[in-house]
């Protein structure tokens, strides 16, 4: 009696050796460092792009400054994606490190720990995501149920340059979304049935 992957003890019963599991394993957290990379990097970008972006205006020789802080929706989404950025930079480093050592399985306190921040988080920047995009198409397309002007009309490179760090926000997020996905399915892996499995555990 044979099995892929799988040894059989004297007493007909199937051990697993758990090399495939193993391999496995390590393409998954590969996988999880990229993300988590991209992450930091575009959640860094967004801020970077937002809180720089300004422009002043002549309005009936009246100077108007448009700046993020005028909309509390991007002051939100910098905030939010400042920590998205710490907090991936974190786990990048908890990764590679981890790598590095060949520890592939986390402990199920940590991986429970690191599925929560996960959630958080991704629940966090698409809070944060929503509330920006709904001031830009305000900005954008107006309201003329309540008056409100077209203001990238009047501020067009602050749109442009706000657009694009939300833009780099969505992408940020959507990783995130993955993240946590794999997340997941690094905690409930750790309630399987292989009792036979041994991979190393740690960070």
């Amino acid at each position: 009696m044979s099995y892929v992957g799988v040894g059989v003890s004297p007493g007909n019963v199937p051990v697993y050796h758990g090399t495939d599991l193993r391999a496995v394993d390590r393409k998954v957290r590969l996988v999880e460092l990229i993300l988590r990379s991209v992450t930091c990097v575009l959640a860094l970008a967004s801020v970077l792009l937002i809180t720089t972006d300004s422009q002043v205006q002549e309005i009936f020789t009246i100077k108007k400054k448009a700046k993020f802080t005028d909309m509390k929706s991007l002051v939100f989404l910098v905030v939010v994606n400042g920590m998205a950025a710490a907090y991936s930079l974190v786990q990048v480093l908890r990764c590679g490190l981890s790598m590095v050592r060949g520890s592939v399985l986390l402990s199920k306190p940590l991986a429970w720990l690191i599925l929560s921040g996960d959630q958080l988080l991704s629940y966090m920047m698409l809070a944060a995501l929503g509330a920006a995009l709904q001031s830009s198409i305000f900005a954008k397309f107006s309201e003329p149920e309540l008056d409100w002007m077209k203001l990238c009309d009047m501020y067009g490179k602050f749109c442009k340059q706000s657009g694009e760090g939300i833009a780099s926000s969505v992408v940020a997020c959507l990783s995130m979304v993955i993240v946590s996905g794999l997340s997941a399915f690094g905690l409930f892996r750790l309630y399987g049935g292989n009792k036979g499995t041994k991979i190393s555990a740690g960070w």
